[in-house]
């Protein structure tokens, strides 16, 4: 992207947000780095709103971070078309399992996200397992509203699946609403008698539309990213305004998880979003299904995308949980 257009991003957030964050009630609650987060979400994010206006924006603000973020050195990336939706494979540069995949959900409530962005947790993903991820751009709302992203990511499986890899050599990851995805083809995969992924890595993930958990409340005045209001726009942007957000098929919360495979969760201490990941995993354990909670200490919503000493333990962490299910 050119300088000047970064410069003008800047500009922009200095004179729009720098003041406004000030005077939020709940600043002296937060850490400085987190303070940091909110401002520079803040300056492409639009609160509850999801205008053609706003959500252009939110997309622009999106494919911005994802050319400032510098790909990690050693991974190469080759893009491809299937059935029209675009995709990508990253790969370690170095020797590394070939028999053995991930398939990357990226998020972004369902409503923002592309083949740019998923390219920044899917170079880390590749670096710390040292295997390759598929990643790919799945239909967005409210243009393509409930089922076109499930459509997208079967037509995905379907394709590696006549790659000659198998159901048990995929790791499905996700994060946010990609959490969500990951779930969600699981659920649809078995609606058909078809066999599930060999685990499922979830970063964050987006499980519970009806917004039931404590941490909605309890976890607002110190969640640098996300609000009640923004949630609920993407998921009426998802499902309609009238869907009714209990069934599995948008919360995959309310499933009943037989035969789901091992699966690993991570969350931060500062997201609304923390009792989707709680509860998910509570409800997984009765229903027999291994499943692993982490919790990070004053970490927000899919920290594992930031240069930070504790995105790097969380995706070593991932990897070894992989390496184990293998």
């Amino acid at each position: 992207m050119p300088k000047v257009s970064v410069d003008k991003q800047i500009r922009t957030f200095v004179k729009d947000h720098i003041s406004r964050q000030e005077r939020l009630d709940e600043k002296e609650k937060l850490s400085p780095l987190m303070q940091a987060i909110k401002a520079v979400h803040s300056a492409y994010s639009a609160g509850g709103s999801l205008s053609e206006e706003d959500l252009k924006r939110q997309r622009s603000g999106q494919e911005l971070f994802s050319r400032l973020v510098t790909s990690p050195i050693g991974v190469n990336s080759t893009a491809l078309t299937v059935k029209g939706i675009a995709c990508e494979w990253t790969r370690p540069e170095r020797l590394h399992d070939k028999r053995h995949i991930l398939l990357y959900c990226h998020g972004g409530g369902y409503t923002c996200g592309s083949i740019n962005y998923a390219r920044i947790l899917a170079s880390k993903l590749a670096l710390h397992t040292g295997l390759a991820v598929f990643s790919f751009a799945y239909r967005l709302a409210p243009e393509h509203p409930y089922p076109a992203a499930i459509e997208d990511a079967v037509t995905v499986w379907d394709y590696l699946m006549q790659k000659g890899y198998g159901a048990g050599d995929i790791v499905i990851a996700g994060d946010s609403a990609g959490g969500n995805l990951a779930l969600e083809l699981c659920l649809e995969l078995r609606r058909h008698d078809r066999m599930l992924p060999g685990g499922l890595a979830l970063m964050s993930p987006w499980t519970d539309m009806t917004m039931s958990g404590v941490s909605y409340s309890e976890r607002l005045a110190i969640d640098p990213m996300l609000t009640p209001e923004y949630i609920e726009a993407c998921k009426k942007a998802y499902a309609g305004e009238n869907a009714d957000f209990q069934r599995p098929q948008y919360s995959p919360l309310f499933s009943d998880f037989l035969d789901y495979p091992p699966t690993i969760v991570q969350a931060g201490t500062n997201e609304i979003l923390l009792s989707d990941s709680a509860l998910l995993v509570e409800k997984m354990q009765v229903c027999g299904v291994y499943a692993a909670l982490e919790v990070y200490e004053d970490s927000w919503h899919v920290f594992q995308q930031m240069p930070l000493k504790r995105a790097s333990r969380a995706l070593d962490s991932i990897a070894e949980f992989i390496w184990k299910i293998l």
